[in-house]
């Protein structure tokens, strides 16, 4: 932010907006989490969001290694729940890929239509938050440069595609009431297609759910770590533990406003708050970046370079999302 508009308020500002951003998603999956736990444990709502918080702030404090690699376990369980729930639409209608082309094709002659898409897509877009947590981790990495765009590539190509497809199974799998009156989709849509016990897919739901908090936790602790060495939060902020190489204060400080919020707030006003705070940060880093491209500022040599038309669809399409249901309104 400084180098394209040397504003070193804006910079603060961004960063907090990203730790806000953060510890509000972190809420959200913790509350989603929370619904999945239900389904296998008798406890007041509150004690089970407690719980997850302070369990999955226990491992992001574990270390780095130790907490990425459960993370990475994880996201194999989540991954793996996710097939098999597509699986099983497909083969309780084997029929339906037929119609998937015609799914997929938008509305465009259909102004309201076109409205509920995009107002569909600004809590769509809460499924790809934590990309921007891979550049948080950026120190962790041994060759940048080279891993981390490909990491980001592919997994972009792969959440998509797996989006899409629990999307079309779930349209054409059970009815859009029933699934918005139950606090754990996954298990009532695993239900509904196999007439199997939902026990597997729901453990697999808590695992997966989870796996974002820590994931979540584990990033704005190091946002936070990070702009305290910098002077930008107070210094004590930045202490880290000399045993297990964490920043135990600031992720202690990020679990407590997580769990103030994930008690407090609703769930669907976590979520798409969440979206409205990404989608502004990343609408203002694409402006940033886009502003160098035009100055000809040259990029650091370890950086990794992209076309201007990438800072330009970014910077464009972030707004789209926001200010789009409402001039399309019905």
């Amino acid at each position: 932010m400084e180098t394209a508009f040397h504003r070193s308020w804006l910079t603060i500002l961004i960063g907090l907006a990203v730790l806000l951003e953060a510890m509000i998603a972190a809420a959200a999956i913790a509350v989603g989490s929370a619904g999945y736990v239900a389904e296998l444990v008798v406890l007041p709502r509150p004690v089970l969001i407690s719980a997850i918080v302070l369990l999955m702030a226990a491992v992001a404090a574990w270390g780095i290694r130790e907490s990425v690699a459960i993370a990475g376990a994880m996201t194999l369980v989540e991954v793996a729940g996710l097939v098999i729930i597509i699986a099983a639409g497909f083969a309780a209608d084997p029929g339906s890929i037929r119609t998937l082309p015609d799914t997929l094709l938008p509305p465009l002659g259909d102004a309201a239509a076109v409205s509920g898409v995009l107002s569909a897509s600004l809590i769509a877009f809460f499924a790809f938050i934590g990309f921007d947590d891979i550049v948080n981790l950026v120190e962790e990495a041994r060759h940048p440069k080279r891993d981390l765009p490909r990491a980001l590539a592919a997994m972009l190509v792969i959440v998509t595609l797996i989006y899409i497809l629990v999307c079309f199974v779930v349209v054409r799998g059970v009815p859009a009431e029933d699934m918005a009156s139950t606090d754990a989709p996954i298990s009532l849509l695993f239900e509904r297609l196999t007439g199997f016990s939902p026990l597997a897919i729901t453990l697999i739901a808590v695992v997966a759910t989870m796996n974002g908090v820590v994931i979540v936790l584990i990033m704005a602790a190091r946002v936070a770590y990070g702009m305290a060495r910098k002077g930008r939060l107070p210094a004590w902020i930045e202490r880290v533990s000399p045993r297990t190489r964490t920043p135990l204060t600031a992720t202690a400080l990020i679990t407590a406003f997580v769990l103030v919020l994930a008690l407090f707030t609703p769930l669907e006003i976590l979520a798409e708050t969440t979206s409205v705070v990404i989608l502004a940060v990343f609408f203002v880093v694409n402006l940033a970046l886009l502003w160098l491209k035009l100055r000809q500022v040259p990029a650091p040599e370890s950086g990794f370079r992209v076309p201007i038309v990438v800072p330009a669809l970014g910077a464009a399409g972030c707004p789209g999302l926001l200010i789009g249901p409402l001039v399309l309104g019905p």
